[in-house]
This record gives structure tokens, sequence and C-alpha cells, in this order.
């Protein structure tokens, strides 16, 4: 399905812009072959060079094509406006606007506009993300985690696009923030064990008082599942899998809970089981859950979980589209919701999967977050 998409997108570019170029045929014809290739480029990459979840590639053959793809789509939204704008002046009868919007350079600038919104889009996906600090009031918090902080960092993604060094990077700014505990949501790498084994070594190096918790989202499926888990336990991480870990302070408790990911059932693996996480959990501590995706927030408000840290949404990559990502995940694509009386925090990730590397608008980020009582 993905590829008649990709097919109708390209021959539609090819139609409305390169073909009405004053170029020579072998040109445009060289111009229309390199849009059909990046249209279908991850189809290409899988069957010569790793998978569609992680392409083993050089870096900046990874961000050449992947700016060149978001190039595409960002063209054919373009020129579908103007087209629709142009089928408009028609029916109205506007010559002089008409004529504008029928101009022979028209279209191809608003590729070449494309291209540079895209090559920032990339630029914008491979800087080391900023800190964002958010104040998460909960009601019933004990007064021994008031200014508690938990630093969330989630769609890492470690692949050939963003690698060791970049991580060095995340976990250094992590680090720096010097926080009570270091979450991590999901989606840590795209890869094999062995692929990823120089890129994900840096996150050993992560360290705060109450530990470092991490919890699968759905890349980990895509590549050694159960070799993940383990190599990330032998970092030192706990990684809950449906099942909960109670920290301390004064006497007080917190439950950090931790599901799976639904795409664990084309793996013959346990799906998300709320009820099993929280089982045997004390029912006086807030529970903080975390779920990669957010989508199931309000059933996870049902259950009395007082916090719930997401991510999977990278925050709708760019400005606009951002909107039918949150149709996608329940309404949240970004930032802190109130739900039914629970805490949403959906983070818009520190990485992204190499296949779709762009942030405009939208940048990436190490949230953050400080625990307050509501009533104080």
């Amino acid at each position: 399905m993905l590829s008649v998409v990709a097919i109708v997108l390209a021959s539609y570019l090819v139609l409305r812009v390169v073909f009405p170029l004053r170029l020579p045929w072998p040109v445009r014809t060289a111009l229309a072959v390199l849009v059909y290739g990046l249209a279908l480029h991850h189809r290409i990459v899988a069957r010569f060079a790793g998978s569609m979840a992680s392409p083993e590639l050089p870096k900046l053959v990874i961000a050449a094509l992947g700016t060149g793809f978001i190039a595409l789509l960002l063209t054919a939204v373009f020129v579908l406006l103007l087209d629709a704008a142009t089928l408009l002046v028609w029916a109205l009868r506007r010559r002089s606007a008409l004529t504008a919007l029928r101009g022979p350079w028209l279209r191809p600038g608003a590729a070449v506009l494309a291209l540079v919104l895209s090559a920032f889009g990339t630029w914008q996906a491979m800087v080391v993300p900023q800190v964002r600090q958010v104040d998460v009031s909960i009601t019933g918090l004990p007064q021994a985690f008031d200014g508690y902080r938990v630093l969330q960092l989630t769609d890492i993604h470690a692949s050939r696009l963003l690698t060791g060094d970049w991580v060095a990077g995340v976990v250094a700014e992590a680090n720096a923030q010097q926080p009570d505990l270091i979450v991590i949501t999901g989606d840590l790498v795209d890869g094999s064990v062995t692929a990823r084994a120089n890129d994900v070594r840096p996150l050993v190096d992560l360290h705060a008082p109450d530990g470092v918790i991490a919890i699968t989202g759905n890349h980990e499926y895509y590549g050694q599942y159960q070799d993940w888990m383990d190599a990330f336990r032998a970092m030192g991480m706990a990684v809950l899998e449906n099942t909960h870990v109670r920290v301390e302070r004064d006497g007080a408790a917190l439950t950090i809970a931790g599901v799976t990911d639904p795409v664990a059932e084309r793996y013959g693996q346990a799906l998300p089981d709320l009820d099993a996480a929280l089982a045997g959990a004390d029912p006086q501590a807030p529970v903080v859950l975390l779920d990669h995706r957010p989508v199931a927030a309000r059933e996870s408000a049902k259950r009395g979980v007082a916090l719930q840290l997401s991510g999977h949404t990278h925050g709708g990559h760019i400005v606009g589209m951002d909107r039918l990502v949150a149709c996608a995940n329940g309404g949240f694509v970004s930032g802190l919701y109130p739900v039914d009386g629970m805490q949403l925090y959906v983070s818009n990730g520190a990485g992204l999967w190499p296949g779709f590397a762009t942030r405009i608008g939208v940048p990436s980020e190490i949230a953050v977050i400080t625990l307050r009582r509501a009533d104080g």
C-alpha cells in the first residue's frame, strides 16, 4: 500500500513539476527517475541495505535520502495547494491571478523552497536536543517527593544516522541536569544488537540517585527484542515489561510502572497489561506510568494513574502535520495534558526514526519533569 501511495505521489510531481520544465528531455527523464527513486527509497534500501526500520548506510547518505524524501512530500503539498488555487481562480474567472498561478517557474520554485525547508528539518533532527523544564502537579504527592525531578528520555533511535557520538551528547546533557531519576520511554534503538553496539554504549553512563528505568517502544521489536532486553539490563537499566518498581524517599513512596508496546502482538511477545503492571503496588503510593504511546491515556486515568509519561509521536515532526499525528494518538501529540484527573506528558523525543528524519518547528527535547504537590 505504501509503495502504491509513493508511486502516485511521484507521478503527480513528475506530471506537474518535472515534465513542464523547459529543459532537455534527457534532463527531465533523469529528474523523473530521481523523483521515483526518492519516493520508493525505503523499499529500495530495505532490499539492499538493512531494513526499513534500520537502514545500514553511511550517515550522509541517510541524511541526503531523508532530505530528498521530505522535500518531495512538502513539494506535493505546495503544488497541490497551487493547483487548488488555480482551479478556484479559474472558476471565478480571475484571469490575471490565473496567469500568475500558471507561471512556468512557480511550481519549480515551490520545489526549491521545499528542499530548503527539508534540509533545515534534517539538520534540526540531528542536533543534540535541548532541555525542556516541566512542572507537574500531582494530588496526594507525598511531601518527600515535592520537587522530585524525573528526567525523561524517549525515542532516542540510535542508528546509522544518530550514532554513538550523538548519543554521548544526549547522555552528557541528561547527566548535567542532575535528576533524581531517569526514565526512558521506548524506542532506544533501530537495528540489531551487533549493529548498534557502539551507538548505544554511551547509555551505560546515564546516572541518577534512583537509577535508570526503561520500557520498550515499537522499534525494539523490529530488531532482536529479547536480545535488546538483555543488553539494556546488562547496561544497568531496570526494564519494566508490565511490571513496576517502588521508589522510596524519607518513608514515602512512588510507584513507577511500565507497560510493553501493542506491536508486541506481531512478534509473539507480551501485550501491554496495566493490570499486571500494577499488581501488588502500594495503593497509597502515587503511580507514574511509563507507556511509549499516549493513546491509552484515558484508560490509564481510570486505573488511578497520577502521571503518564509517553513519547512515540516525535511531536508531530512538522508544524501542521502534528494535528494528523494527534488524531492517530488519541488526540495527544506534544506537551502536558490533563486527562480525567491524571496528568499526561508527551515528549517530542530526543531523536527519531531515520526513515522520516525531519523536524520543522518541532524541536527535539530532553524533558526534566519536576513533581509538585497539587495542594501545596
